[in-house]
Formats: C-alpha cells, structure tokens, sequence
C-alpha cells in the first residue's frame, strides 16, 4: 500500500474537485440528471455527504476503540439529507466533505498508527479506509463530471492508487458470468496485469508482466468497469480484446 500522506492527498484532490464542479452550478442546473441511475447532481451529492458523515463517525470509533456505526446511525443521517432542498444537499455535502477531509489531513502521526475499525465486514487500518472513501468519492464525482464534459476520466491519481486495490473491489462487485470464463487483462497508464475469472467466484487478480493477454484497456476504464460505469461507446475500441466488454458490463452491473 502506497503511504498515508499519499491516500490524504488523492482524498484532498477529489474533494477539491468536486468542490470545484458543483461551484457553479445554480439551482436548476443541480437538478439535473448524473450518470448515477436515477440520481440528480444534487442526489449525488448528497449521498457522499451522508456517507462523509457516516466516514467521520467510523473515525470516532477507529480512534476510540468502539463500535463501527451501523443501521441505527446510518439511517437518521440517510433521512436528514434527504429532507433537504437540493440546492441545501449540494451546499452542505461540500461542507461536510472538506470538513472530514481536513480532520484527516490534521491526524496525528500516532492516531493515524493506531487507528483500527472493523467496518462492513472488514478489519481496516486508516489506509484501506483512506482507500474505501476514494473509491466511492472519485467515482461519484466522475458521475457528475462526465454529464458536464462527456471527455470526463476519473482523476489520475485516485486511478493510479485505486487500481492497486482493485481486486478487493472486484470480489465484492462482480456477477457470475452465464458461462464463465478466465481472462488476461493488461491495463495502461498505469502498466498493469491481471487474471480476470468471471465465475463461479468473480475474482481479480494480479500477476506478474508477462505473456500474452485477452483484453487491453486504460487502468482508468478497468475501474470504471468494475464499479459499473463504463458504456460500450466509451472504450477504447481500437484496442486487443475489445469484443469480450459486453459480456463484462454483466458480470460488473454496478453498485
């Protein structure tokens, strides 16, 4: 795992561009549709302020010693946020984002040591959640960017940390195929090789460079792929493997 000032970093780049994105946007252009299915600019936007508060009780607990929150906390926040206007829901989830953003980056050098939460199944370090909160952040705001620019890419830096950790992601996301199947998937920027195993267990992953392969892509469509968000005219056609992409947008419906 790359250090922790590198996650805080790549987490401080999303939100500031997500800051960014929705700056200028008024109340009606909030209301309009983001690639997240049936969800609004400000929908979206409100979800990662929910979930920016659901993180920040997680910190409490990983510091603490206690309990990770769970249905009896999430649920009140889910509520809360959605009774606001939805100029209110993206006024507030860019609020309550930087402010989690800026109490990790004010994390001590022992609490980030220390710091330890078992959460959605899971025992994590401050690094796996750093990660958990990039994943969902940089994607959801791609889910806003691409229906402002339809030449939108997730952010390099958050591609190039999260496709280390991909394969965890693809365990919990993927679908078995009808007929399964193994393939060697290579990305690019970053140069990366995988096993891709469409079922029974739908399983990512990495292997050494080498030999030949199945299906290239760019790292920042893998992702996308495998967090639902990648259309058959948005890839990279010209590239080896390409005809296999329909059968993959099955076993990665989304989440």
């Amino acid at each position: 795992m790359p250090d922790l000032d590198t996650w805080i970093s790549a987490v401080r780049s999303s939100q500031n561009r997500f800051a960014a994105l929705l700056a200028p946007l008024d109340a009606a252009k909030v209301q309009h549709p983001s690639y997240a299915d049936d969800w609004s600019i400000a929908q979206v936007a409100s979800h990662l302020g929910s979930q920016s508060e659901i993180f920040d009780l997680a910190l409490d607990a990983g510091l603490n010693g206690t309990p990770a929150p769970g249905m009896e906390q999430f649920q009140p926040l889910w509520d809360a946020w959605n009774n606001r206007s939805p100029e209110a829901q993206v006024a507030d989830s860019v609020k309550a984002n930087e402010a989690l953003v800026s109490r990790i980056e004010g994390l001590s050098g022992d609490d980030r040591a220390r710091f330890r939460v078992s959460l959605f199944g899971r025992d994590i370090d401050l690094a796996a959640l750093l990660a958990m909160r990039l994943g969902e952040h940089a994607l959801h705001t791609w889910d806003i960017a691409v229906v402002l620019d339809p030449s939108a890419v997730v952010s390099p830096d958050a591609v190039h940390l999260l496709i280390d950790v991909l394969p965890g992601t693809a365990a919990r996301a993927g679908r078995a195929a009808a007929e399964p199947r193994v393939l060697a998937v290579e990305t690019a920027d970053p140069q990366r090789q995988f096993t891709l195993t469409t079922g029974p267990d739908v399983e990512l992953a990495a292997v050494p460079d080498g030999g030949p392969v199945d299906l290239v892509l760019p790292a920042e469509e893998l992702l996308r792929l495998v967090y639902g968000r990648l259309d058959q005219e948005q890839t990279s056609a010209e590239l080896p493997g390409h005809e296999v992409v329909p059968e993959l947008l099955q076993v990665f419906p989304g989440f």
